[in-house]
């Protein structure tokens, strides 16, 4: 019979299969490629190889791979197609070389698949033989199939965006690195797969894969990724504000094994998308502006405000975020009745706990926007964050007893400028008409019947952290759906700044008041001015004003409320997060009872970092990137660092700059050298305690 066949080499042909696989990006020895479409392998051989000799490509996952599991896929390129879905054929065979095609199946399990040869009795066993098997977007049969290359571009392959941020009235993008394809990152996502529940076999299924990573991206009940605090001290970590990107994130998680402190929720959705990309899931970030954390699920979020207008952090259970992040999978969903394929939501951020675990989606899109709440999973969670109603209440005490008087329910403030960054253009997209249809047209109110059926409605009653100690006025006796007060005196306010908010500025601030009816109307307008954190808590009250206003018929006046700068930069430099401004008005006409109430949020202003580079440069050649800032603002900024980091160009970098007075300039220089070709962005942060995060980015094109 001759010589035994013995394998003498295996060459994995990594630069040809990682272009076609979309896969060339991984910073990794180690073949990676996408289930569903073939790849090559090159074999070389002690001799010859004959009709006659036994050939199989072993490939097998987990611990103790087995046939009968399916976890061992036994592939011989002369025998019967494979029942497993996997596939090979011989390329060409010449001589002592052999080149095999494979093709995984497209709902193969997704991790790291070991390969050996077997020819006859010996076994093969390849350096860096562990092959990584990915979702793959790009084939029909998978079901994250996303049939438009520019979107797969953008949801799989881009490595840097922005995640928006602010107030509905004032949005704005914060660069955010996700970085799927630097080192260990790959590796890191694998191992939150071996730490996941999941059995060998569900790992084949996107819906169970992202419910299970929304789950580990927070350390709340499986010692995950990311440690949430929003308490404003963070000297045991990183602020949340600090990080720019997933990178050092997820390294350092890979390599102590132990959550990483902190993230706030765009810290964790940043993470999120980094891990659903590096798996091959399409994903963005959704941002949701004025978005309603109900913590009992019955579409409605109460506000309770003093008599001037100043929001009580004590009473309210719910509450509504300025903005909330969370991420949108695309798959088809075979476990639901057809019509739910597309776009899913999953959220990492502990809130609430789902099954058991702070864990949340994926749920369709179209389920929260047709009122399909009964749908797996946590479609009435993610219902009530883009569409509960406000109620406004007013606490006054009355001797002794605090007494509650609703001032007025407001039906579309919530779930507003729903935001991700646009497909190939640094720019917000609004998704909002994905999540909802246009409010007050005849589709959003039959959705929100048909939502309301599966949802125990509000009742009667008040909800805060006491009982029966109050007496209440105006309680609406007929639960269900809440109707605006229309006016009898055409009342409208408007909140505006007449100057820009920079801090250490006093803050120019005016309350319009309207009214369209003829008549004479004295009206009792309050106003109040406080600081709060992105999650609606209330940091510090800075003023308010109580005024009486006598308005004749169509007509409007202008009330100025001022802060002095001193009455806030304390409260600004001693909390840890970046503080927004939020102004509440009350106006109440004496002669008809009618209540308004008006809220608003506002940032500050910064002066810009500048970034000086060249368009362009050369591969492994270096060039230098400078940073400047100046001071415009008219206090000193204490304890400035700046931070800077460019994907495949240079790691994160870090300059204490100390104190910087009003009026310097601070200049800090970094020597790049650039390891990838292509679009490359560069993105600079600087912190202080004054001003939490001035961002800017800037981009490059590497050349070879």
């Amino acid at each position: 019979p001759g010589s035994e066949l013995k394998v003498t080499g295996v060459d994995f042909l990594k630069s040809q299969n990682t272009r076609l696989h979309h896969t060339d990006a991984y910073n990794i020895k180690n073949l990676v490629v996408r289930r569903g479409q073939a790849f090559q392998i090159q074999l070389s051989f002690s001799r010859e190889l004959k009709a006659s000799d036994k050939l199989a490509l072993r490939f097998g996952i987990g611990e103790k791979p087995m046939k009968p599991r399916g976890t061992l896929m036994s592939l011989n390129p002369r025998r019967e197609p494979d029942l497993s879905g996997w596939q090979i054929s011989i390329v060409k065979s010449s001589g002592k070389e052999c080149l095999l095609s494979v093709t995984s199946s497209p709902s193969a399990s997704v991790g790291i698949y070991n390969l050996n040869v077997k020819t006859g009795t010996n076994i093969y066993k390849p350096e860096n033989g562990d092959v990584y098997l990915l979702f793959n977007p790009w084939c029909e049969d998978d079901v994250v199939f996303l049939d438009d290359e520019a979107q797969r571009k953008e949801y799989v392959l881009n490595d840097t965006g922005y995640i928006y941020v602010g107030s509905a009235y004032s949005i704005y993008g914060r660069p955010w690195n996700f970085g799927q394809f630097e080192e260990f990152i790959l590796d890191a996502c694998m191992y939150l797969l071996d730490k996941s529940s999941l059995r060998l076999s569900s790992r084949r299924d996107p819906v169970l894969v992202s419910r299970a990573m929304s789950a580990l991206v927070n350390a709340n009940d499986d010692s995950g990724v990311l440690l949430g605090n929003w308490s404003g001290n963070y000297d045991k970590g990183t602020s949340p504000l600090d990080w720019m990107g997933s990178v050092s994130i997820l390294q350092q998680y890979y390599k102590t094994k132990k959550p990483v402190s902190y993230g706030q929720c765009w810290v964790f959705a940043g993470v999120l998308t980094t891990v659903m990309r590096c798996l091959g899931i399409p994903s963005r970030c959704v941002s949701n502006f004025n978005s309603a954390h109900d913590t009992d699920e019955n579409l409605r979020v109460d506000i309770y405000l003093n008599e001037f207008g100043e929001k009580l952090n004590r009473m309210s259970l719910d509450s509504v975020w300025n903005f909330h992040v969370w991420n949108d999978v695309w798959m088809k969903r075979m476990d639901l009745p057809s019509g739910f394929d597309g776009w899913q939501a999953i959220d990492s951020t502990p809130q609430e706990q789902s099954q058991g675990a702070f864990q949340c989606g994926p749920c369709p899109l179209k389920a929260v926007r047709d009122g399909d709440v009964y749908l797996p999973y946590d479609s009435k969670f993610v219902y009530a964050e883009v569409n509960a109603d406000k109620v406004y209440w007013v606490v006054k005490n009355v001797r002794g007893k605090d007494k509650y008087i609703k001032i007025s329910t407001e039906t579309q403030g919530i779930g507003v400028n729903i935001s991700t960054k646009a497909v190939g253009q640094d720019k917000r997209e609004d998704i909002t008409a994905q999540y909802k249809f246009p409010e007050g047209s005849e589709e959003e109110r039959k959705a929100m019947q048909k939502a309301s059926s599966f949802i125990r409605p509000a009742g009667m009653g008040i909800r805060a952290r006491f009982a029966s100690t109050m007496s209440v006025d105006d309680m609406d006796s007929k639960p269900g759906v809440l109707h605006e007060t229309v006016s009898k005196t055409g009342l409208q306010l408007e909140i505006n700044n007449t100057d820009a908010l920079y801090p250490g500025n006093p803050l120019e601030l005016a309350i319009t008041v309207k009214t369209s009816v003829p008549g004479n109307w004295t009206i009792n307008l309050a106003g109040s001015c406080q600081l709060q954190s992105y999650t609606g808590k209330i940091e510090a009250s800075l003023g308010y004003i109580k005024e009486t206003i006598k308005l004749e018929g169509n007509s409007e006046t202008k009330v100025p409320l001022k802060i002095a700068a001193d009455s806030y930069m304390k409260t600004l430099a001693s909390v840890e997060d970046e503080v927004l401004i939020h102004i509440t008005a009350i106006a109440e006409v004496q002669e008809t009872n009618d209540k308004l109430t008006k809220e608003t949020t506002m940032r500050f202003e910064y002066p810009p970092i500048t970034v000086q580079m060249p368009e362009t440069a050369k591969l492994n050649e270096e060039f230098a990137c400078a940073f400047i800032f100046k001071n415009k603002l008219n206090v000193p900024l204490d304890n400035c660092k700046l931070l800077v980091e460019g994907l495949g160009i240079f790691k994160m970098a870090t300059f204490n700059q100390g104190d910087v007075k009003p009026g310097r300039i601070i200049k800090s220089e970094v020597i790049c050298t650039p390891t990838r070709v292509g679009e490359k962005k560069i993105v600079a942060k600087l912190t202080s305690a004054q001003v939490k995060a001035i961002s800017v980015e800037k981009a490059i094109t590497i050349t070879e």
